[in-house]
C-alpha cells in the first residue's frame, strides 16, 4: 500500500514539473514577444548572393523570423535575376529575348521582348538625351571592341594592346541611338542597323534596383537596405527609427581605408558609384577602365571615381556615369540642374570635391 502511495506522489509531481515547464515556456514567449515588440518587433538578418550582374547583391533587412527574412530576400533576388537574364548582352536563356537576342537580329528582324525590357530601353534612350549623349545604350559596337581588347590584355598583360583610333572611328558609325527601334503595341525592338548593338552596362543595374525595390515596397515590405555591387539603395530604415549607414568604397584598392565617405541614407535614397578601380587593364603601365566616353571614344581618366546620391538608382547610375565622362565644370552645371540629386567626385591623387547638398550627408 505505502508502495503505491509513493508512485502515485510521484506521478502527481512529475505532472506538476510539466506543468510548471510549460507554463514557465509559455511565459517566457509572451515575454520575449512583448520585448520584440517594444525593441521594434524585428531582428536583424543579412543575405548575400553572387554573379548577379556580374557583382555581389547584400540584403540587409529587419524582420520578425529568419523565415520571413528569407522569403522576402527570395523575392527580391527573385526579381533581380529576372532583369539580369533580359538585360544580358552576352548569353541566351531558354525561352528568354533579352537584349543579346535584339543585338543578334540586327537588321534582320524586330525582336519581341517583354514590357520590363522595352521600358529600361526608353529610360536608357532619355538617359541619352539628358546627358548630351554622356550615355549611349547604343554604343555596343565600340564598347565590345573594348571589352576584347581588355579581356585580351588581362589573359596576357605582356601583350596587352589599345585598339587603334580608326577601328573604334569605324565602329563609332554605328552607334545611332535612333536605329533602337521600340514599337510598344506589339512589344518588338528592332536595331535597323546590322553593326550596330545595345550595350546597357551604364544603366540597367540601377534601373534593375529601382524596380525591384518598387516592387518589394508594393509588397508590404519595410526595413530594407540592397547593395548590389555598390548600388546601394533602401526601404525604410532601421527598426529602432534610425536611417541606414552606408560607406563608399575608396577607388585606391591599396589603401588602407577601405571607405572614401560614410554617411545615412533615409527611405527612398540611393547612391551609385562608378569608377575606374573594378575593370580596367593595363598598357605600358597606363591604367584603362571600362568606361569609355562617347567625344574621345577612349576610356575617360579625369577622375578615380564620381557617386551620386538621388532618389532614383536607374537616375543614379545613369548620371554617374555621365558625369565621369564630363570634366569638373561641366558635371557641376549638370548635377546644379536637378533638385535632390547630389555629386562627389574622387580625383586620381584621392583629393575629393563634393556637392554642398552631398557635403551636408557626411558624418
Amino acid at each position: 500500500m505505502k508502495k503505491k502511495l509513493i508512485s502515485c506522489f510521484l506521478i502527481i509531481i512529475f505532472i506538476a514539473f510539466i506543468a510548471f515547464i510549460l507554463i514557465k515556456n509559455h511565459i517566457s514567449g509572451d515575454l520575449q514577444r512583448q520585448l520584440q515588440s517594444i525593441s521594434g518587433g524585428a531582428d536583424k538578418y543579412t543575405s548575400t548572393s553572387i554573379d548577379l550582374f556580374d557583382t555581389k547583391t547584400d540584403i540587409v533587412g529587419y524582420s520578425d523570423s529568419e523565415e520571413q527574412f528569407a522569403k522576402d530576400s527570395k523575392v527580391i533576388i527573385d526579381k533581380l535575376t529576372y532583369y539580369n537574364r533580359i538585360y544580358d548582352i552576352y548569353n541566351d536563356y531558354e525561352g528568354v529575348n533579352n537584349v543579346k537576342t535584339i543585338n543578334d537580329n540586327a537588321g534582320v528582324t524586330p525582336v519581341k521582348v517583354d514590357k520590363e525590357l522595352i521600358d529600361m530601353l526608353k529610360f536608357g534612350k532619355q538617359m541619352y538625351y539628358e546627358t548630351d549623349g554622356r550615355i549611349n545604350i547604343a554604343m555596343g559596337s565600340v564598347l565590345s571592341i573594348w571589352h576584347n581588347y581588355r579581356e585580351a590584355g588581362l589573359d596576357n598583360p605582356k601583350e596587352a594592346k589599345l585598339p587603334s583610333k580608326e577601328e573604334l572611328e569605324d565602329a563609332a558609325e554605328h552607334t545611332n541611338i535612333e536605329d533602337m527601334v521600340i514599337d510598344e503595341k506589339a512589344s518588338t525592338v528592332f536595331l535597323k542597323d546590322e553593326r550596330m548593338s545595345l550595350d546597357v552596362g551604364a544603366v540597367a543595374k540601377g534601373y534593375a534596383v529601382q524596380q525591384a525595390l518598387d516592387y518589394a515596397r508594393s509588397k508590404g515590405m519595410d526595413n530594407i537596405l540592397l547593395n548590389v555591387g555598390g548600388n546601394i539603395s533602401c526601404i525604410g530604415g532601421r527598426t529602432d527609427g534610425s536611417k541606414f549607414m552606408v560607406a563608399i568604397q575608396n577607388p585606391d584598392l591599396e589603401s588602407d581605408e577601405p571607405y572614401v565617405e560614410a554617411f545615412e541614407i533615409e527611405d527612398g535614397e540611393c547612391v551609385v558609384s562608378s569608377g575606374d578601380y573594378q575593370r580596367y587593364y593595363e598598357v605600358d603601365g597606363k591604367k584603362y577602365c571600362h568606361i569609355i566616353n562617347p567625344d574621345t571614344l577612349f576610356p575617360s581618366d579625369e577622375f578615380a571615381q564620381v557617386s551620386i546620391l538621388a532618389k532614383d538608382s536607374g537616375v543614379a547610375d545613369g548620371f554617374s556615369t555621365a558625369l565621369f565622362n564630363m570634366s569638373l565644370e561641366d558635371g557641376k552645371e549638370f548635377i546644379a540642374g536637378y533638385k535632390n540629386v547630389e555629386a562627389m567626385w574622387v580625383m586620381p591623387d584621392g583629393s575629393k570635391v563634393y556637392t554642398q547638398g552631398f557635403k551636408d550627408y557626411i558624418k
